[in-house]
């Protein structure tokens, strides 16, 4: 357990083409980070909307806002996964350690998955599997948007807040489909309330887990 203050940070948004979504038109998606501060230190998950690409700007029309956090004062970046819309930061932390699970990076390498200028010039410590940052602040694997995805829960005592990134688009449909990592989040929480935030709906998910499968 630690004593933890955790803080949204709005970086921006993009409009999300209808084909990718399979809605009947397009949709306009929030970019949420989150700035962690611990008794060991602050982290922050997710860095926003990466640049680089005249193409990727004109098919999904962003709008970005500047990360206000020093990097002299963060200890960890951690990202949920290596897509554009998550590390358009990472490079403003040459210093920092990036805690990214190593398929994650790997796959990411591999090109085709993200704007590959964005792996550049950030020092990544390569995880595989759950990971500790501190006591009661863990890192767990949440595999379905990508095989390397990974989530950040943090114990506050009395309840639990979850960094679920984009293991589900909407705290709507948070535990729907199933998947059997949301066991483990339970175990986590042992019983009590969590908050579930996300990296791209404003609205968060609160209950006992594992939702109803």
């Amino acid at each position: 357990m630690t004593s933890t203050t955790v803080q949204l940070l709005d970086l921006g948004y993009f409009v999300r083409p209808a084909e990718e979504w399979g809605g009947p038109h397009a949709r306009v998606e929030p970019v949420l980070a989150y700035l962690v501060r611990h008794e060991g230190g602050t982290l922050v998950f997710d860095t926003g909307i990466g640049t680089g690409s005249p193409e990727t700007d004109a098919h999904y029309q962003p709008r970005r806002r500047a990360l206000t956090v020093s990097p002299e004062d963060v200890d960890l970046v951690v990202n949920c996964h290596l897509h554009f819309d998550h590390i358009g930061g990472n490079q403003l932390f040459p210093d920092t350690p990036v805690l990214v699970q190593r398929k994650e990076l790997a796959t990411a390498r591999a090109g085709d998955y993200t704007l590959d200028r964005l792996l550049d010039g950030v020092r990544y410590q390569e995880i595989d599997g759950e990971y500790e940052i501190a006591p009661g602040i863990t890192v767990v694997p949440t595999p379905g948007h990508t095989e390397g995805h990974q989530s950040l829960v943090i114990d506050h005592g009395d309840h639990v807040t979850v960094l679920a990134g984009q293991a589900y688009d909407f705290a709507a449909e948070f535990g729907v489909p199933y998947r059997p990592w949301l066991d483990r989040l339970a175990e986590l929480a042992r019983g009590r309330t969590a908050y579930v935030r996300f990296a791209h709906d404003r609205d968060l998910w609160e209950g006992v887990l594992p939702p109803r499968r």
